[in-house]
């Protein structure tokens, strides 16, 4: 038996790098999943990838920063599977500046999409799992959900260059710990991962010059050659981490073995002192 078989599990920024791999890990396990990204055409190759495996998947296209998408996200699991047991809020991106030359949209951009998004999506949860944990506790079953949060090492230790990044992220940590006091009542766990340098786009070398487009904008990402040096000899395992690594962690805290763990952000950097 599979560990996830037959629960409903929600990924957003599921299209690329880390969201992609955190659904084909689900999925391999038995989730049945919905799937968000600005990409929709990305969104149908994963489909496919996540039939090879058996499993099943439906797609919720567009921003998570929309006003009406938590409901819709939410609705789309309810609608098509009649289920909610696994929420992941992965999607987001950096766009960093120091805080001379930060301006107010990229400030409301970073807490937008790592904060306000992930707030509307489980506030739109909160009276499915309240309903699907009241039926349960009626008829004598016990059920544990998982939300997992994407944080980042920015957030628990600051980064020169990150102001709206870090706050962002440091307030995801937060987020988590209050949810888990709120809903543990549900038997809900609700955790968070901190990464640490995981190999994405938004990590490439600088001197590429690479750029995400996001609503119309192409905003600037990528490390320095010389920061990506300097943290290699920082990190113990003297390495970068894969998006597949990111994702087994995630699916850590989405497995019946973290029942009794609750409220906590795993580090995910290769022993990266903070």
């Amino acid at each position: 038996m599979k560990k996830l078989a037959g629960k409903v599990a929600l990924v957003s920024g599921a299209g690329r790098g880390i969201g992609r791999e955190i659904a084909l890990k689900l999925a391999s396990e038995g989730a049945r999943l919905v799937i968000n990204d600005l990409d929709a055409e990305l969104l149908e190759k994963l489909v496919s990838d996540i039939q090879r495996l058996g499993s099943d998947a439906v797609v919720c296209p567009g921003s998570v920063t929309a006003e009406d998408f938590g409901m819709r996200f939410v609705k789309t699991a309810v609608d098509a599977f009649d289920g909610l047991d696994i929420i992941i809020n992965n999607a987001g991106y950096t766009w960093d500046n120091v805080i001379q030359k930060m301006d107010d949209e990229q400030w409301y951009a970073m807490l937008d999409v790592h904060m306000t998004a992930p707030y509307r999506i489980l506030k739109a949860a909160q009276p499915f799992i309240k309903n699907y944990h009241t039926l349960e506790m009626e008829g004598g079953e016990q059920v544990y959900r998982k939300v997992v949060n994407v944080s980042s090492i920015s957030g628990l230790g600051g980064n020169a260059g990150q102001l709206a990044y870090s706050a962002a992220k440091a307030g995801v940590v937060g987020m988590t710990k209050t949810l888990c006091k709120e809903w543990g009542r549900y038997n809900v766990n609700v955790n968070a991962v901190a990464f640490g340098f995981i190999e994405t786009r938004l990590t490439s070398p600088a001197s590429e010059s690479p750029t995400i487009n996001i609503a119309g904008k192409e905003i600037r990402v990528g490390v320095s050659d010389q920061m990506t040096s300097l943290l290699k000899t920082l990190i113990p395992l003297q390495r970068t981490g894969t998006a597949k690594e990111a994702a087994d962690a995630v699916y850590l805290f989405c497995i019946p073995e973290s029942n009794y763990i609750s409220g906590q952000t795993l580090v995910v950097g290769g022993g990266l002192e903070i």
